[in-house]
């Protein structure tokens, strides 16, 4: 899948109207739920208003009016919770609060001051110039919604986690693409002077020449013919078929060995008889050098390299090891990842690719076995054998 920059364009558009309107949600929350408190609080206010105004009447008048309209008033009001007390805080009426709190002192006391705390109290004037205070909390209903902003506040992470993993796993397809375009392009131009080579191996043989050097470029041409096969296979499913993973991982060792540095000594220790795995034999081989070039590069180019089969009931552990500097153990996760390296020249892709091949092409492990600082790293590769083997 290939992005156009008319593609990518809507992607961001889409994804800066997302957040957009997501604040505008948001800030339109806020708004209604600071409107909806200045409501309660103009509610308190005529309803002390109204108790103020009962008291008011003389003792001689007519009740009946204004009782009703204040009884309307507390019936209307069946949300929040109110507490009257008169000037030396004796509670002298209620409303809305459970009565298992009114008959605790200490929870009511608690409660007087939690209402308090969220909203100022409502003094309210009565006949005898005595001040009232009426003390209430936020109505079920503030409560609630309270909570609204954090939840969607959340639902605004979770859509632009979503967003961020659509976006990074979009750019991650796009540089698969690039990479595996890249590999086939190169196993393209390499083919092109290989075919060469080989007409130019024919004239050779006619000519008087020693034998022994046409067989080494031959081996060389070989092993063109096999690097290309590899990046050919980039970007694709590989087929896998049963082979021999000692003869394999010995043939892939080998090769290293015959064309490195005397200063690095080879070491093979494997069991007898064979072990059959079901392989890609040109990307496993390709996953055995990166692991010891690896290993060379880690000693500078002197030290031992070791590599270690070992059989199991169910699977074969192929161990590569080395003499070199070491990997900290924070670091043994981070040495897979694509462009990490901590050599001057190099792109950081020889274990990357080591891992992919292993891990997903042939559903095996790849991993730091074991590591000293000073002393040199283990990486072993774990693969399945085949059940009839066992």
């Amino acid at each position: 899948m290939k992005f156009r920059p008319d593609q990518r364009f809507s992607r961001w558009f889409i994804i800066i109207s997302a957040l957009i309107i997501t604040g505008l949600i948001l800030w339109n929350v806020s708004i209604f739920f600071d409107h909806l408190k200045k409501s309660e609080r103009e509610r308190m206010e005529i309803w002390a208003s109204s108790l103020k105004a009962l008291n008011e009447i003389p003792l001689h008048g007519d009740f009946s009016a204004n009782t009703d309209l204040i009884g309307l008033i507390s019936q209307k009001n069946t949300s929040i919770p109110i507490i009257v007390t008169d000037g030396k805080g004796t509670i002298l009426n209620s409303l809305n609060i459970p009565d298992e709190i009114l008959q605790d002192s200490t929870k009511v006391r608690n409660l007087m001051q939690e209402m308090a705390t969220e909203n100022e109290p409502v003094p309210i004037q009565v006949y005898d110039d005595e001040v009232q205070m009426a003390y209430y909390k936020d109505s079920t209903i503030i409560t609630q919604l309270v909570y609204f902003p954090f939840a969607l506040i959340i639902v605004m992470i979770l859509f632009a986690a979503v967003i961020y993993f659509v976006y990074t796993s979009s750019k991650a397809s796009e540089q698969n693409l690039l990479w595996a375009g890249m590999a086939k392009e190169t196993a393209h131009q390499i083919g092109t002077p290989l075919s060469s080579l080989v007409g130019w191996t024919e004239i050779l043989k006619t000519e008087n020449i020693d034998p022994e050097y046409i067989e080494e470029i031959n081996k060389d041409i070989d092993r063109l013919k096999t690097i290309t096969g590899r990046f050919s296979k980039i970007g694709s499913v590989p087929v896998l078929e049963p082979y021999d993973i000692i003869e394999e991982t010995q043939a892939a060792f080998d090769y290293l060995a015959k064309r490195s540095s005397k200063l690095v000594q080879f070491k093979i220790d494997v069991p007898q008889g064979d072990l059959m795995v079901m392989l890609n034999r040109e990307l496993y081989g390709w996953t055995i050098e990166n692991l010891v070039k690896n290993g060379i590069d880690a000693m500078k180019g002197k030290g031992t390299i070791k590599l270690v089969i070992k059989r199991e009931p169910r699977n074969v552990l192929i161990q590569v090891s080395d003499t070199g500097k070491g990997i900290p153990k924070k670091n043994y996760k981070k040495v897979f990842q694509p462009g990490y390296t901590t050599k001057k020249r190099g792109w950081g892709l020889g274990l990357s690719l080591a891992k992919r091949i292993i891990d997903k092409y042939h559903n095996g492990n790849i991993k730091v076995l074991k590591s000293d600082p000073g002393k040199g790293t283990t990486f072993q590769v774990a693969l399945k054998l085949i059940k009839n083997d066992i």
